[in-house]
């Protein structure tokens, strides 16, 4: 099992690369959009060209709600909210034809995100994704490969709640083989931090540059945080980053 820190401390955000490597947990489970790419602001725009298109305002709430509910609880969010007439399978299949578009050419991994993943796995710990995104979405991703990046890969539409309940997290962990206090979780939404906090896994909340990110409550949510990627691991550089 997995030792806690002291949750919260004022000098927490300087001693998490420390708690983060070498690592002291058996297994890592890893959020994609936001987390451990830059790709939440291309499903911003998704959602503002999904929206626009049906004369529909955007506000930042929106796609709050949807980071952590994935297609199909998304879809049906937005058809109750907007009193749509298209189906769930309508409005998930729009979004991800508009998703690998983009994906396909905007897609990247967050710097020291790989260098970090490979050196886990140097270490003989288990690596995993957990992710609301779709498989042919990520698929489309053209510099990364990232079902050879991961041992496992957990998708949305393979659990049956999204991720304000830790069903996700929980089918990763037995994947892997792993128990779940033996297990962290790198999420940028508070939603998800809760969620696998639950079911006794540690977690690490991960600034991701995303405007709509509420970074205060994503902080008190987790029991580390994590600034930049480059922070942590062997390839770790000090001093402030641009």
């Amino acid at each position: 099992m997995i030792m806690r820190p002291h949750p919260k401390e004022g000098t927490q955000v300087q001693q998490t690369p420390h708690a983060l490597w070498p690592p002291r947990f058996k297994a890592a489970i890893f959020d994609f959009d936001g987390t451990i790419s830059d790709t939440a602001t291309i499903w911003h725009e998704v959602d503002r060209a999904f929206l626009s298109s049906r004369g529909l305002p955007y506000t930042d709430e929106y796609p709050r709600m949807l980071s952590s509910l994935g297609f199909d609880a998304g879809a049906r969010y937005t058809i109750e909210t907007f009193g749509l007439r298209e189906s769930v399978a309508e409005v998930c299949e729009e979004w991800k034809r508009m998703g690998r578009a983009l994906f396909e050419s905007h897609a990247t991994l967050r710097p020291g995100v790989q260098l970090y993943v490979h050196a886990l796995t140097e270490r003989g710990v288990r690596v995993a994704l957990a992710t609301v995104n779709d498989r042919d979405v990520l698929k489309s991703l053209r510099h990364v490969d990232v079902e050879a990046l991961f041992e496992v890969c957990v998708y949305g539409g393979e659990v049956a709640r999204p991720k304000d309940h830790p069903d996700i997290y929980l089918e990763t962990a037995r994947r892997l083989g792993v128990e779940p206090t033996d297990c962290i979780v790198f999420e940028d939404i508070a939603t998800g931090l809760h969620s696998a906090s639950s079911v006794g896994m540690l977690t690490c909340g991960v600034r991701s540059f995303d405007p709509v990110q509420r970074v205060d409550e994503v902080r008190s949510a987790a029991d580390l945080w994590l600034d930049d990627w480059r922070d942590i691991g062997p390839g770790a550089a000090p001093g402030p980053r641009a």
